[in-house]
Formats: C-alpha cells, structure tokens, sequence
C-alpha cells in the first residue's frame, strides 16, 4: 500500500511539473520583457509554448515581444492562430491589427480589428482603433466607430478622447464638452489631457457664440436639445467673457438646473459627479483643473497659492476614486 502511494505522489508530481515550468518560464520572460530585453523573452515564451502549447497568455506575450522586436510578420504569424479560440481576448486582435499598421498594411489592420469586433462586440479598444484607421484615410465615418465604442464599452476612455476631438472640429456644440471631460476623468494622467484640457475652455466659448444656443441645433438627441436648453438659461453670465471664474458659475448654475429638471429623465454619470463636488465644496478647485490649460495657468497657478486647502482636498479626491461611466447612460442617439 506504501509502495503505491509514493507511486501516485511521484505521478502528481509529474504531472504538476509541466505546468509549473511554464509559469515560471513565463515569469521570466516577463522580467526579460520589462527591461527591455525581447530576444531572450522570445527564446524563454518559445519554450514555455512548446510545453504548453494552448496557453493563451504566453502565446499573446509571445507575440508582443516579436511586436517590440519589430518583428511585425511574425507577430501576426503567432496571433493569427489564436483568432478562432473561444478564450480570445481583445488584445491579441489588437496587437496582431498594431502589427499590420505598423507594416503600413491599413486593408489588414482594419480587417483584423473588425474581425475582433465581430467576436468581442463589446470592446472598446477594438472600435477605437478602427476608427483610428478610418480617421487616416479622411474616412469621417470614423465617428460611428467611436462612438459604437463609447456606447458598448463606456468605461474605456480611448473613444471619448477621439470623439471629442472630432466634435471640436465639427460644428457640434454638445458632445465635444461632455466627451471631452469624461475622457480627462477616466484617465486624468493621459498625455492628452493638456489638450482636451485646452479645447474643453475654448469649446465652452463656441458653445456661447449664438445669444440664443438653441438656435439652428441640427442635434435630434433629446438629451442634446434638454442641455441646451438649460445652458441657454446661462447665456447672460457671458457678458464680460468666458473665463474659469464664469464658467464656475455658468456650470454651477446649469447643475441645479439640471437636477431639478432632467436628471431623473436622463442619469448622466458627469453631472452626478458635479453635484457630489458643489455638494463637498470642491466644485470650484475641480473648474479650475478641468480648464488648466496653457491660456489659464497663471490664473489656476494663482489660485492654488490661495487656495491651498481645497486643492489638497481635490487631489486626495481624485486619487482616491476612479471614475467610470456606467452603461445605460449613452444618449447620442
């Protein structure tokens, strides 16, 4: 009986160690990756795949790491077999199109994002990229694209930023403003927060161009048209210009407006966010870092100098919460 126990153990044992060698060959590879070093994470992951050979995880960093290589054919070479899998997942559809764009082959990239798309229909980073590859080519259909994104995965930030960037081109007045500011709160630290930042302030004096900002509104969203209308109560606080000063009270006014009039109606995850800030006395510290922009530094440099309380009280709150639109909420239909 003895003998047959430390048989089963020693059975256990071989079949456990394929597994742990993998894992600890993956380890490896990664601390290789992360310095930098992609032949020898190559050489480990090929290893590792060749225990194991169905292990999703190791065959995406595989590819990742010829990616880093430069190495773009053998990158899609890898991905490709891992298209039809039921446990695929959005990232190797999008390193796999990053390697055919990077190839300078569009047709490819896009192909293979739509095809992740027709697999994953929820992921944001994949219509992102698409219209990505449409906005190249002067496509404008990209919108639908990002805006597909921002509708099926609203938590993904990379669809509001390009969104956004469209509408300030365009002649909107709504969606610019909205997307705009979800974008630098879900990802505050992006590199193009500075930007959005700096069309958010100059977009704000587009909206209060007309005296009267229903007036020719090609918008038929009943959300867009409800904004409207309550911004258009705000229009004479304009008077001695847009600065941070009167677009606190601008988007002060528009909140508890707002809150009493349409926010049963249309629950909008920025505006609750706004209430919550007027609630806690932060609203006006938030303002002036929503419109820091190069224009508006020295004012927002000025008024942390006197303000130092708030500010610490602003940045304890952005750094403790994460902020994520919630589905139900797109109304740009």
């Amino acid at each position: 009986m003895k003998k047959v126990f430390l048989i089963l153990i020693a059975v256990c044992s071989q079949t456990m160690l394929p597994a742990q060698d993998v894992k600890q060959l993956h380890d490896n590879a990664r601390d290789f990756m992360h310095k930098g070093d992609y032949p020898n994470a190559i050489l480990i992951l090929n290893r590792a795949l060749a225990i194991s050979p169905g292990n999703l995880e190791v065959a995406k960093d595989l590819g990742l790491n010829y990616y880093y290589s430069k190495d773009y054919n053998k990158c899609i070479e890898v991905l490709k077999r891992l298209f039809d899998r039921h446990d695929v997942d959005d990232q190797v559809f999008q390193i796999a199109g990053d390697a055919y764009w990077a190839l300078e082959d569009a047709k490819g990239a896009e192909e293979t994002y739509r095809r992740g798309i027709r697999k994953l229909p929820k992921s944001g980073p994949l219509y992102n990229e698409v219209g990505k590859v449409l906005w190249s080519k002067g496509d404008f259909s990209a919108i639908k694209e990002w805006e597909k994104g921002i509708e099926n995965d609203p938590g993904f930030a990379g669809n509001y930023y390009n969104a956004s960037k469209y509408y300030y081109l365009s002649t909107d007045k709504v969606w610019s403003l909205l997307y705009g500011e979800i974008f630098i709160n879900i990802d505050p630290k992006s590199a193009y927060a500075p930007e959005v930042k700096n069309f958010l302030f100059e977009g704000y004096k587009k909206l209060f161009t007309e005296a009267n900002l229903e007036k020719n509104n090609k918008d038929k969203s009943p959300f867009a048209i409800a904004y409207l209308k309550t911004m258009n109560k705000q229009t004479m606080l304009v008077a001695t210009g847009i600065n941070i000063q009167t677009l606190i009270t601008i988007r002060t006014r528009f909140i508890l407006e707002w809150d009493a009039t349409y926010a049963k109606q249309f629950p909008y995850k920025l505006f609750q966010l706004h209430k919550q800030y007027i609630q806690e006395g932060l609203f006006d510290a938030y303002n002036y870092w929503v419109f820091a922009n190069e224009q508006n530094m020295p004012a927002y440099q000025t008024w942390i100098g006197t303000h130092a309380k708030e500010q610490a009280a602003l940045n304890r709150f952005l750094q403790d919460r994460m902020f994520k639109m919630p589905g139900g909420q797109y109304y740009h239909k």
